[in-house]
Protein backbone atom coordinates (compact mmCIF):
# COMPACT_ATOMS: atom_id res chain seq x y z
CA UNK A 1 0.00 0.00 0.00
CA UNK A 2 1.65 3.30 -0.49
CA UNK A 3 2.43 5.30 1.68
CA UNK A 4 -0.58 7.72 3.03
CA UNK A 5 2.48 10.74 3.76
CA UNK A 6 3.27 10.79 0.33
CA UNK A 7 -0.57 10.26 -1.04
CA UNK A 8 -2.07 13.01 0.66
CA UNK A 9 0.90 16.01 -1.08
CA UNK A 10 0.65 14.23 -4.10
CA UNK A 11 -3.26 14.13 -4.27
CA UNK A 12 -3.51 17.94 -3.46
CA UNK A 13 -0.92 18.23 -6.51
CA UNK A 14 -3.60 15.84 -8.67
CA UNK A 15 -6.68 18.64 -7.29
CA UNK A 16 -4.51 21.92 -8.14
CA UNK A 17 -3.55 20.38 -11.69
CA UNK A 18 -7.13 19.11 -12.20
CA UNK A 19 -8.48 22.36 -11.86
CA UNK A 20 -6.32 24.07 -13.21
CA UNK A 21 -6.86 21.74 -16.37
CA UNK A 22 -10.18 23.34 -16.53
CA UNK A 23 -9.03 26.92 -16.56
CA UNK A 24 -7.24 25.85 -19.09
CA UNK A 25 -10.05 24.60 -21.44
CA UNK A 26 -12.03 27.86 -20.42
CA UNK A 27 -9.35 30.11 -21.44
CA UNK A 28 -8.81 28.09 -24.33
CA UNK A 29 -12.72 28.60 -25.63
CA UNK A 30 -12.77 32.11 -24.57
CA UNK A 31 -9.81 32.83 -27.34
CA UNK A 32 -11.52 31.07 -30.20
CA UNK A 33 -14.47 32.52 -29.39
CA UNK A 34 -12.65 36.11 -28.99
CA UNK A 35 -10.84 35.43 -31.72
CA UNK A 36 -13.78 35.26 -34.17
CA UNK A 37 -16.26 37.41 -32.71
CA UNK A 38 -16.92 40.81 -33.98
CA UNK A 39 -13.98 42.52 -31.44
CA UNK A 40 -11.19 40.12 -33.03
CA UNK A 41 -9.51 42.91 -33.63
CA UNK A 42 -9.11 44.03 -29.88
CA UNK A 43 -7.83 40.49 -29.32
CA UNK A 44 -5.11 40.78 -32.10
CA UNK A 45 -4.14 44.66 -30.86
CA UNK A 46 -4.18 43.65 -27.10
CA UNK A 47 -1.49 40.82 -27.54
CA UNK A 48 0.70 43.06 -29.95
CA UNK A 49 0.55 45.95 -27.33
CA UNK A 50 4.23 46.74 -26.82
CA UNK A 51 5.48 47.46 -23.63
CA UNK A 52 8.85 48.32 -22.12
CA UNK A 53 11.65 50.38 -21.62
CA UNK A 54 12.87 52.62 -24.26
CA UNK A 55 15.99 54.87 -23.40
CA UNK A 56 18.97 56.10 -25.70
CA UNK A 57 21.06 53.50 -23.74
CA UNK A 58 18.67 50.76 -23.42
CA UNK A 59 16.09 49.26 -25.27
CA UNK A 60 13.84 46.09 -23.85
CA UNK A 61 10.28 46.11 -25.48
CA UNK A 62 8.58 43.61 -26.69
CA UNK A 63 4.68 42.55 -27.82
CA UNK A 64 2.57 41.69 -24.70
CA UNK A 65 2.59 37.88 -26.48
CA UNK A 66 5.96 37.69 -26.13
CA UNK A 67 6.46 38.87 -22.31
CA UNK A 68 3.88 36.50 -21.82
CA UNK A 69 5.64 33.23 -23.66
CA UNK A 70 9.58 34.68 -22.96
CA UNK A 71 8.37 36.06 -19.21
CA UNK A 72 5.97 34.80 -17.66
CA UNK A 73 6.05 31.14 -19.01
CA UNK A 74 10.16 31.28 -18.12
CA UNK A 75 8.47 31.07 -14.36
CA UNK A 76 6.68 27.93 -15.68
CA UNK A 77 9.59 26.60 -16.74
CA UNK A 78 11.17 27.29 -13.32
CA UNK A 79 8.63 25.35 -11.81
CA UNK A 80 9.25 22.24 -14.19
CA UNK A 81 12.99 22.66 -13.08
CA UNK A 82 12.23 22.37 -9.39
CA UNK A 83 9.69 19.56 -10.38
CA UNK A 84 12.04 17.72 -12.51
CA UNK A 85 15.02 18.03 -9.78
CA UNK A 86 13.00 16.81 -6.97
CA UNK A 87 11.50 14.12 -8.47
CA UNK A 88 15.18 12.75 -9.87
CA UNK A 89 16.61 13.38 -5.58
CA UNK A 90 13.86 12.00 -3.98
CA UNK A 91 10.90 11.80 -6.10
CA UNK A 92 9.30 9.24 -8.20
CA UNK A 93 12.60 9.18 -10.56
CA UNK A 94 15.24 9.24 -7.80
CA UNK A 95 15.95 5.22 -8.59
CA UNK A 96 16.56 2.89 -11.24
CA UNK A 97 13.28 0.92 -10.02
CA UNK A 98 11.16 3.62 -10.03
CA UNK A 99 12.29 5.58 -13.10
CA UNK A 100 12.74 2.40 -15.32
CA UNK A 101 8.91 2.52 -16.21
CA UNK A 102 8.10 6.14 -17.04
CA UNK A 103 11.18 6.20 -18.73
CA UNK A 104 10.04 3.90 -20.78
CA UNK A 105 7.03 5.06 -21.73
CA UNK A 106 8.48 8.86 -22.07
CA UNK A 107 10.84 7.73 -24.43
CA UNK A 108 8.33 5.88 -26.56
CA UNK A 109 6.07 8.90 -25.99
CA UNK A 110 9.29 11.00 -27.75
CA UNK A 111 10.69 8.70 -30.54
CA UNK A 112 7.36 7.13 -31.98
CA UNK A 113 6.02 11.18 -32.44
CA UNK A 114 9.08 12.22 -33.97
CA UNK A 115 9.68 9.81 -36.11
CA UNK A 116 5.95 9.60 -37.08
CA UNK A 117 6.06 13.15 -37.85
CA UNK A 118 9.09 13.18 -40.10
CA UNK A 119 7.43 10.37 -42.09
CA UNK A 120 3.98 12.07 -43.09
CA UNK A 121 5.92 15.38 -43.24
CA UNK A 122 6.84 16.04 -47.20
CA UNK A 123 7.37 19.49 -46.87
CA UNK A 124 10.50 21.24 -45.57
CA UNK A 125 8.50 24.53 -44.77
CA UNK A 126 7.05 22.71 -42.10
CA UNK A 127 10.06 20.12 -40.78
CA UNK A 128 10.98 21.83 -38.07
CA UNK A 129 7.61 21.33 -36.37
CA UNK A 130 9.23 17.72 -35.09
CA UNK A 131 8.97 18.58 -31.93
CA UNK A 132 5.56 20.08 -31.36
CA UNK A 133 3.72 16.31 -29.97
CA UNK A 134 6.41 15.13 -27.68
CA UNK A 135 5.19 16.44 -24.37
CA UNK A 136 2.62 15.95 -22.71
CA UNK A 137 0.15 18.62 -20.92
CA UNK A 138 -0.35 17.58 -17.34
CA UNK A 139 -2.71 19.71 -15.76
CA UNK A 140 -5.36 18.69 -19.12
CA UNK A 141 -4.52 14.47 -18.69
CA UNK A 142 -4.89 14.91 -14.55
CA UNK A 143 -8.11 16.78 -15.06
CA UNK A 144 -9.30 14.46 -16.95
CA UNK A 145 -8.33 11.38 -14.82
CA UNK A 146 -9.87 13.28 -12.09
CA UNK A 147 -13.19 13.19 -13.84
CA UNK A 148 -12.83 8.81 -13.48
CA UNK A 149 -12.68 9.48 -9.99
CA UNK A 150 -12.40 6.19 -8.15
CA UNK A 151 -11.73 4.13 -10.70
CA UNK A 152 -8.53 5.31 -11.26
CA UNK A 153 -5.74 3.85 -8.77
CA UNK A 154 -3.07 6.11 -7.17
CA UNK A 155 -0.20 4.39 -8.59
CA UNK A 156 -1.55 5.22 -12.49
CA UNK A 157 -1.76 9.23 -11.28
CA UNK A 158 1.63 9.10 -10.17
CA UNK A 159 2.71 7.13 -13.56
CA UNK A 160 1.92 9.57 -15.57
CA UNK A 161 2.92 12.68 -13.57
CA UNK A 162 6.62 10.55 -13.31
CA UNK A 163 6.56 10.15 -16.98
CA UNK A 164 5.48 13.94 -18.45
CA UNK A 165 7.92 15.27 -15.45
CA UNK A 166 10.26 12.99 -18.20
CA UNK A 167 8.57 14.49 -21.68
CA UNK A 168 9.48 18.42 -19.93
CA UNK A 169 13.04 17.43 -19.39
CA UNK A 170 13.46 16.19 -22.77
CA UNK A 171 11.07 19.14 -24.37
CA UNK A 172 13.36 21.79 -22.41
CA UNK A 173 16.79 20.06 -23.64
CA UNK A 174 15.21 20.49 -27.28
CA UNK A 175 13.92 24.23 -26.90
CA UNK A 176 17.27 24.95 -25.70
CA UNK A 177 19.53 22.86 -28.65
CA UNK A 178 16.98 23.24 -31.66
CA UNK A 179 14.68 26.03 -30.90
CA UNK A 180 16.97 28.87 -29.74
CA UNK A 181 18.30 31.44 -32.22
CA UNK A 182 21.89 32.48 -33.67
CA UNK A 183 24.00 31.97 -30.52
CA UNK A 184 26.13 35.23 -28.93
CA UNK A 185 28.43 33.46 -27.03
CA UNK A 186 30.00 36.12 -25.64
CA UNK A 187 26.60 36.77 -23.90
CA UNK A 188 25.91 33.22 -22.64
CA UNK A 189 30.11 33.31 -21.30
CA UNK A 190 28.61 36.39 -19.54
CA UNK A 191 25.44 34.03 -18.10
CA UNK A 192 27.68 31.44 -16.94
CA UNK A 193 29.33 33.89 -13.95
CA UNK A 194 26.68 34.60 -12.15
CA UNK A 195 25.16 31.09 -12.74
CA UNK A 196 28.58 29.55 -11.59
CA UNK A 197 28.25 31.74 -8.27
CA UNK A 198 24.94 30.41 -7.62
CA UNK A 199 26.00 27.00 -7.84
CA UNK A 200 28.53 27.75 -5.55
CA UNK A 201 26.55 29.48 -3.22
CA UNK A 202 24.00 25.84 -3.19
CA UNK A 203 26.35 23.46 -3.05
CA UNK A 204 27.28 25.28 0.41
CA UNK A 205 23.74 25.24 0.75
CA UNK A 206 23.42 29.09 1.04
CA UNK A 207 20.23 31.00 0.36
CA UNK A 208 19.09 34.17 -0.14
CA UNK A 209 15.68 34.53 -2.35
CA UNK A 210 15.74 38.48 -3.13
CA UNK A 211 19.42 38.11 -4.47
CA UNK A 212 18.52 34.41 -6.12
CA UNK A 213 15.86 36.10 -8.05
CA UNK A 214 17.78 39.28 -9.44
CA UNK A 215 20.44 36.90 -10.42
CA UNK A 216 17.84 34.89 -12.34
CA UNK A 217 16.00 38.12 -13.59
CA UNK A 218 20.14 38.83 -15.03
CA UNK A 219 20.46 35.51 -16.50
CA UNK A 220 17.01 35.08 -18.44
CA UNK A 221 18.21 38.97 -20.05
CA UNK A 222 21.49 37.45 -20.99
CA UNK A 223 19.75 34.20 -22.35
CA UNK A 224 17.21 36.29 -23.85
CA UNK A 225 20.10 38.43 -25.60
CA UNK A 226 22.35 35.49 -26.66
CA UNK A 227 19.63 33.94 -28.57
CA UNK A 228 18.86 31.12 -26.16
CA UNK A 229 15.42 30.46 -25.32
CA UNK A 230 14.70 32.62 -21.96
CA UNK A 231 12.44 29.86 -20.58
CA UNK A 232 15.79 27.75 -20.54
CA UNK A 233 17.26 30.04 -17.92
CA UNK A 234 14.26 29.44 -15.56
CA UNK A 235 14.99 25.46 -15.84
CA UNK A 236 18.74 26.32 -15.39
CA UNK A 237 18.03 28.28 -11.84
CA UNK A 238 15.67 25.71 -10.59
CA UNK A 239 18.21 23.85 -10.19
CA UNK A 240 20.60 26.01 -8.42
CA UNK A 241 18.32 25.99 -5.72
CA UNK A 242 18.98 23.89 -2.32
CA UNK A 243 16.69 20.97 -1.39
CA UNK A 244 18.15 20.39 2.11
CA UNK A 245 16.83 22.02 5.05
CA UNK A 246 19.14 23.82 7.01
CA UNK A 247 17.68 22.25 10.10
CA UNK A 248 16.00 18.80 10.74
CA UNK A 249 12.94 18.08 11.84
CA UNK A 250 13.41 16.75 15.29
CA UNK A 251 15.25 19.88 16.05
CA UNK A 252 12.77 21.96 14.69
CA UNK A 253 9.95 20.14 17.04
CA UNK A 254 12.03 20.54 20.00
CA UNK A 255 12.60 24.45 19.59
CA UNK A 256 8.61 24.39 18.53
CA UNK A 257 7.79 23.04 22.15
CA UNK A 258 10.42 25.60 23.49
CA UNK A 259 9.34 28.11 21.99
CA UNK A 260 5.60 27.54 22.98
CA UNK A 261 6.10 27.03 26.14
CA UNK A 262 8.17 29.82 27.07
CA UNK A 263 4.95 31.95 25.15
CA UNK A 264 2.83 30.46 27.48
CA UNK A 265 4.68 31.04 30.61
CA UNK A 266 4.78 34.63 29.76
CA UNK A 267 1.28 34.67 29.47
CA UNK A 268 -0.26 38.19 30.84
CA UNK A 269 -3.85 39.36 30.35
CA UNK A 270 -2.93 42.56 28.32
CA UNK A 271 -4.57 42.62 24.82
CA UNK A 272 -0.98 42.85 23.21
CA UNK A 273 1.84 40.77 23.20
CA UNK A 274 4.81 41.58 25.71
CA UNK A 275 8.45 41.94 23.76
CA UNK A 276 9.17 38.91 24.81
CA UNK A 277 6.87 37.03 23.20
CA UNK A 278 7.86 39.33 20.17
CA UNK A 279 11.31 37.92 20.49
CA UNK A 280 9.77 34.44 20.55
CA UNK A 281 7.74 34.54 17.71
CA UNK A 282 10.43 36.17 15.67
CA UNK A 283 12.64 33.15 17.03
CA UNK A 284 9.81 30.59 15.86
CA UNK A 285 9.73 32.19 12.06
CA UNK A 286 13.14 32.17 11.51
CA UNK A 287 13.45 28.57 12.18
CA UNK A 288 10.56 27.55 10.42
CA UNK A 289 12.48 29.33 7.32
CA UNK A 290 15.42 26.96 8.56
CA UNK A 291 13.02 23.51 8.44
CA UNK A 292 11.61 24.85 5.07
CA UNK A 293 13.43 23.22 1.92
CA UNK A 294 13.85 25.88 -0.20
CA UNK A 295 12.94 23.80 -3.39
CA UNK A 296 9.93 22.66 -1.62
CA UNK A 297 8.83 26.35 -0.63
CA UNK A 298 9.08 28.01 -3.75
CA UNK A 299 7.44 24.65 -5.55
CA UNK A 300 4.46 25.08 -3.00
CA UNK A 301 4.39 28.95 -3.54
CA UNK A 302 4.32 28.95 -7.35
CA UNK A 303 2.58 26.25 -7.86
CA UNK A 304 -0.87 28.03 -7.59
CA UNK A 305 0.41 30.87 -9.56
CA UNK A 306 1.36 29.11 -12.54
CA UNK A 307 -1.74 26.90 -12.54
CA UNK A 308 -4.28 28.91 -12.03
CA UNK A 309 -2.86 32.37 -13.27
CA UNK A 310 0.13 31.77 -15.99
CA UNK A 311 -1.17 28.60 -17.68
CA UNK A 312 -4.62 30.07 -18.45
CA UNK A 313 -2.76 33.11 -19.42
CA UNK A 314 -0.97 31.51 -21.88
CA UNK A 315 -3.65 29.92 -23.40
CA UNK A 316 -5.89 33.14 -23.44
CA UNK A 317 -3.23 34.51 -25.29
CA UNK A 318 -2.08 31.59 -27.65
CA UNK A 319 -5.07 29.45 -28.94
CA UNK A 320 -7.49 32.17 -30.10
CA UNK A 321 -7.11 30.85 -33.94
CA UNK A 322 -9.39 33.41 -36.75
CA UNK A 323 -11.60 30.86 -38.43
CA UNK A 324 -11.77 33.36 -41.62
CA UNK A 325 -12.17 33.26 -45.37
CA UNK A 326 -8.80 34.76 -44.96
CA UNK A 327 -7.07 31.85 -43.48
CA UNK A 328 -4.26 30.05 -45.13
CA UNK A 329 -4.69 26.23 -43.82
CA UNK A 330 -1.82 24.08 -44.12
CA UNK A 331 -3.80 21.14 -43.97
CA UNK A 332 -0.62 18.35 -44.49
CA UNK A 333 0.53 19.74 -41.17
CA UNK A 334 -2.73 19.97 -39.49
CA UNK A 335 -3.33 16.22 -40.22
CA UNK A 336 0.40 15.17 -39.46
CA UNK A 337 0.59 16.76 -35.75
CA UNK A 338 -2.67 15.23 -34.91
CA UNK A 339 -2.03 11.62 -36.00
CA UNK A 340 1.34 12.20 -33.89
CA UNK A 341 -0.51 13.12 -30.91
CA UNK A 342 -3.01 10.41 -31.19
CA UNK A 343 -1.25 7.73 -32.90
CA UNK A 344 2.34 8.84 -32.12
CA UNK A 345 1.73 8.88 -29.05
CA UNK A 346 -0.60 5.83 -28.09
CA UNK A 347 1.60 4.04 -29.79
CA UNK A 348 5.07 4.60 -28.39
CA UNK A 349 3.91 5.03 -24.70
CA UNK A 350 2.38 1.95 -24.72
CA UNK A 351 4.53 -0.33 -27.07
CA UNK A 352 7.81 0.56 -25.10
CA UNK A 353 5.83 0.22 -21.87
CA UNK A 354 4.87 -3.52 -22.39
CA UNK A 355 8.38 -3.48 -24.21
CA UNK A 356 10.26 -2.59 -20.70
CA UNK A 357 7.88 -4.82 -19.04
CA UNK A 358 8.56 -8.41 -21.17
CA UNK A 359 11.95 -7.92 -20.66
CA UNK A 360 12.04 -7.27 -17.15
CA UNK A 361 13.44 -3.99 -16.73
CA UNK A 362 10.38 -2.45 -15.52
CA UNK A 363 7.20 -3.80 -13.88
CA UNK A 364 3.35 -2.08 -13.75
CA UNK A 365 2.52 0.22 -10.63
CA UNK A 366 0.65 -1.36 -8.04
CA UNK A 367 -3.22 -2.00 -8.99
CA UNK A 368 -2.55 -0.84 -12.36
CA UNK A 369 -3.32 -3.21 -15.48
CA UNK A 370 -2.36 -2.88 -19.17
CA UNK A 371 -5.45 -1.34 -20.67
CA UNK A 372 -5.17 1.31 -18.49
CA UNK A 373 -1.58 1.98 -19.90
CA UNK A 374 -3.23 2.14 -23.05
CA UNK A 375 -5.66 4.62 -21.89
CA UNK A 376 -2.82 6.63 -20.38
CA UNK A 377 -0.93 6.41 -23.75
CA UNK A 378 -4.12 7.87 -25.78
CA UNK A 379 -4.62 10.74 -22.61
CA UNK A 380 -0.71 11.42 -23.53
CA UNK A 381 -1.75 12.64 -26.63
CA UNK A 382 -3.01 16.05 -24.65
CA UNK A 383 0.11 18.20 -25.80
CA UNK A 384 -1.36 21.58 -25.26
CA UNK A 385 0.62 23.94 -23.59
CA UNK A 386 4.01 22.46 -24.17
CA UNK A 387 3.12 21.59 -27.57
CA UNK A 388 1.71 25.23 -28.77
CA UNK A 389 4.77 26.95 -27.33
CA UNK A 390 6.77 24.83 -29.19
CA UNK A 391 5.27 25.10 -32.41
CA UNK A 392 5.57 29.01 -31.50
CA UNK A 393 9.22 28.73 -31.57
CA UNK A 394 9.17 26.52 -34.53
CA UNK A 395 7.54 28.93 -36.76
CA UNK A 396 8.84 32.44 -35.46
CA UNK A 397 10.01 33.11 -38.73
CA UNK A 398 6.83 31.18 -41.02
CA UNK A 399 4.05 32.09 -38.86
CA UNK A 400 1.92 31.33 -41.93
CA UNK A 401 2.54 28.01 -39.94
CA UNK A 402 1.64 28.47 -36.57
CA UNK A 403 -2.53 28.42 -36.69
CA UNK A 404 -2.60 25.30 -38.67
CA UNK A 405 -0.33 23.94 -36.00
CA UNK A 406 -2.34 25.29 -33.21
CA UNK A 407 -5.44 23.57 -35.01
CA UNK A 408 -3.88 20.05 -35.30
CA UNK A 409 -2.97 20.45 -31.42
CA UNK A 410 -6.06 20.92 -30.44
CA UNK A 411 -7.81 18.48 -32.94
CA UNK A 412 -4.95 15.95 -31.59
CA UNK A 413 -5.18 16.88 -27.62
CA UNK A 414 -9.25 16.46 -28.06
CA UNK A 415 -9.52 13.30 -29.82
CA UNK A 416 -6.52 11.60 -27.93
CA UNK A 417 -7.67 12.85 -24.38
CA UNK A 418 -11.43 11.62 -25.13
CA UNK A 419 -10.12 8.47 -26.18
CA UNK A 420 -8.34 7.94 -23.71
CA UNK A 421 -11.15 8.97 -21.09
CA UNK A 422 -13.38 6.06 -22.80
CA UNK A 423 -10.75 3.75 -22.42
CA UNK A 424 -9.83 4.41 -18.67
CA UNK A 425 -13.94 4.61 -17.68
CA UNK A 426 -13.91 1.25 -19.16
CA UNK A 427 -11.98 -0.76 -17.79
CA UNK A 428 -12.05 -2.10 -14.14
CA UNK A 429 -8.71 -1.22 -11.64
CA UNK A 430 -6.70 -4.61 -11.17
CA UNK A 431 -6.68 -3.45 -6.89
CA UNK A 432 -9.17 -1.26 -5.77
CA UNK A 433 -7.62 -0.57 -2.73
CA UNK A 434 -5.17 1.57 -4.77
CA UNK A 435 -7.42 4.01 -5.85
CA UNK A 436 -7.62 7.58 -4.45
CA UNK A 437 -9.75 7.90 -1.44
Amino acid sequence: MIDKLLITPFQKFVKIESFSGILLFTATLIAIIWANSPLSHLYESLWQYKIGINSATFTLSKPLLLWINDGLMAVFFFLIGLEIKRELLIGELNTLRKASFPFFAALGGIIVPVALFFLLNDNRSTSNAWGVPMATDIAFSLAILNLLGKRIPIGLKIFLTAFAIVDDLVAVSVIAIFYSGDIQWILLAYAAIPFAFLVFLSVKRIYFPYFVFMIGVLIWFLFLKAGIHPTVAGVLMALTIPIRQKIDVKTYSDKLLGIANDIDKSCNNTPILSNHQIEQIDNLEDWTQKVQSPLQHLEHKLHNWVAYFIMPVFALANAGISFSGEMNLETPLVINITLCLIIGKSIGISLMSFIGIKLKLSELPQGVNKLQILGISFLAGLGFTMAIFIANLAFVSKPEFIDSAKIGILIGSFVAGLIGYLILRFTKSSDSTQTEE
